[in-house]
């Protein structure tokens, strides 16, 4: 009966404030866990989770050794934890600023986003029929500096040409990423982060695990063709694709791309929108 009052009047006493803040630790958590799901870090928040159930445990059934040599290893485990889940911290911060404050990488509609897509979808599916290894990125709000300094500038309109004669077979730029931003072709023969994902086919080569490992740390799109099969592939927040045709693709590819066209989701769009709704109103 007294825990039940206890909890009664815990109720009681939340407020707005209250909601809100179990709220946002709850979303951090809920996006935190699908950050590192079904990624060696699951394994080892399992791992530490076991050892941190031990501490109680040991402590109440009096085992003195146990609950020493746990208690002792804490005390530097918050520093091992940080070197571990480095690559994993990482991403959840990386999700965290992502589409925060940033307005890049998406055309709006005077620079003809349908276009842009046409382009792509036309050269991909040219690549396809030949069998042309390929590896295309288009950039949304996460910047990929340091990617287009791995590469070689080419800072011209995006086109169905140039995009094919770029991964023309033995050509200096065939073998790696190319990175489109907004309606340009930034720069080629980009070196992009491998997945340490182990759940990925054995299968798939090393342009099908870098674009699920640029991916994972980034929301940019990464279409992918086989140079063995002619597949093509998308890599989208981690996931992986594949046999898409050119309708497919120049559906999902207008379905992400056009969305943002139209709604900003940055903090200042976000802004902007609701002081032209609040005008609108009032």
């Amino acid at each position: 009966m007294e825990n039940l009052n206890v909890i009664l009047n815990t109720v009681k006493n939340i407020n707005v404030t209250s909601a809100i803040d179990i709220l946002v630790v709850a979303y951090l958590i809920y996006r935190a866990y699908k950050i590192i799901k079904e990624t060696r870090a699951e394994q080892l928040l399992k791992g530490i989770l076991l050892i941190l159930l031990l501490i109680p445990v040991s402590f109440i059934l009096n085992l003195t050794m146990v609950y020493t040599i746990i208690s002792k290893t804490i005390t530097i485990g918050v520093l091992s934890i940080i070197i571990i889940f480095q690559p994993e911290i990482r991403r959840v911060l990386e999700h965290i600023g992502r589409s925060t404050f940033t307005e890049r990488g998406v055309p709006r509609q005077d620079e003809s986003i349908e276009k842009v897509i046409r382009e792509i979808t036309t050269a991909v599916d040219n690549m396809s029929e030949s069998k042309t290894g390929a590896l295309i990125v288009i950039e949304r709000t996460t910047g990929l500096g340091e990617i287009l300094g791995s590469g070689t500038i080419v800072d011209a309109v995006v086109s169905a040409s140039l995009l094919e004669n770029i991964f023309v077979p033995n050509t200096p730029l065939h073998d790696g990423a190319t990175i489109i931003r907004m309606n340009r072709i930034l720069a080629s023969g980009c070196v992009l982060p491998l997945t340490g994902s182990q759940e990925i086919s054995k299968k798939l080569g090393t342009r099908h695990r870098a674009a699920i490992g640029l991916s994972e740390v980034s929301d940019a799109v990464v279409l992918v063709v086989s140079e063995e099969t002619g597949t093509i592939s998308l890599a989208v927040n981690g996931k992986l694709v594949r046999n898409y045709d050119r309708e497919r693709l120049q559906a999902i590819l207008t379905k992400i791309l056009k969305k943002e066209e139209g709604k900003d989701e940055s903090i200042r769009g976000r802004v902007r929108e609701w002081l032209r709704t609040k005008k609108t109103t009032s």
